[in-house]
């Protein structure tokens, strides 16, 4: 079960990193929740400035692709969000997700604050305590030091390119799936 909102949370919005695969699956789930304004694809967690997808692909730059979420906390609360975020991609394969491997697919949580820290660990533990992945979770948990927004192509992929081949057959079926479980959280509902 979900966790709610914090009842009295302010107005003020709330940003959370994000890399769990590819950033076309992660973004198309966090575009569809109520609450969600704004989901970006980028990168994040690796050495080289201002990196391009052809030098994030090559795994040589250490970044991970990465969404940043930004949600109203009054609507959808960082737990939920990880919440989400640890049953829409498999947090326990490292450096991969699927037939996407290197380490620019790594499962990674990147912390604004204390607080997102704190809410990410609790959410982890709980999430191995529920035994919902039957092997080890291996998610990076990191600082947000960086983040570079992705080539303007890579925005609303899904949204933009669902009759591609990818896109039919990877991200399809996870947001079907991901609509039949959160029907009750999608924008429109």
């Amino acid at each position: 079960m979900l966790s709610q909102p914090k009842s009295g949370a302010t107005g003020a919005k709330e940003t959370i990193t994000l890399g769990g695969g590819c950033f076309w699956c992660v973004e198309a789930v966090y575009e569809e929740l109520k609450g969600v304004e704004r989901v970006e694809s980028g990168y994040s967690g690796g050495k080289a400035p201002n990196p391009t997808y052809r030098q994030v692909c090559t795994g040589t730059t250490g970044h991970a692709e990465v969404v940043q979420v930004t949600f109203d906390p009054n609507v959808i609360s960082l737990r939920e969000i990880l919440e989400i975020f640890f049953h829409v991609h498999d947090p326990t394969t490292l450096n991969r997700q699927g037939a996407d491997v290197g380490t620019q697919y790594r499962s990674v949580i990147f912390y604004k604050d204390a607080e997102q820290k704190n809410v990410a660990q609790e959410v982890i533990q709980a999430v191995t305590t529920a035994k919902l992945w039957p092997d080890p979770i291996v998610t990076e948990l990191s600082p947000l030091k960086e983040y570079y927004k992705a080539e303007d192509y890579h925005q609303e992929y899904f949204k933009l390119n669902g009759t591609q081949p990818y896109c039919r057959v990877v991200i399809a079926p996870k947001m079907a799936k991901f609509r039949k479980e959160y029907k009750d959280k999608l924008k429109g509902h």
